[in-house]
């Protein structure tokens, strides 16, 4: 399972702790140091499955400054193209298991992957 981690993020130390509480064995990404591709962060969309916009850190300042809104009708490869290009945006905590994938908001929701 790879955890998308923001160490600078308390949600984001929160959800580790609480997998390695549960003994989950993680590949940590640091997803600001190494950024996904548009195409990884399209394929952990379907994984999400609704709305592509969930994965979307609207509340940031950057998304304002990019004029982006949670109201834009925008692609699942479009957002994705903007997530690649803006890492900051994407929501984290995020667990993906290869077949599925969760936000751990909250952090209880990363659960969800291991039953």
């Amino acid at each position: 399972m790879r955890y998308w981690h923001n160490a600078r993020c308390s949600k984001s130390r929160e959800g580790l702790a609480l997998l390695k509480a549960h003994g989950v064995e993680v590949e940590v990404v640091d997803y600001l140091a190494n950024p996904p591709s548009a195409q990884e962060i399209e394929a952990v969309m379907r994984r999400l499955g609704g709305d592509p916009r969930q994965l979307v850190r609207f509340k940031e300042d950057l998304a304002g400054e990019l004029g982006l809104s949670a109201k834009d009708e925008r692609t699942a490869r479009d957002w994705a193209e903007v997530l690649a290009a803006n890492p900051r945006l994407i929501e984290r905590p995020l667990l993906d298991d290869g077949r599925r994938a969760v936000i751990g908001r909250p952090t209880e929701a990363l659960l969800e992957l291991l039953g």
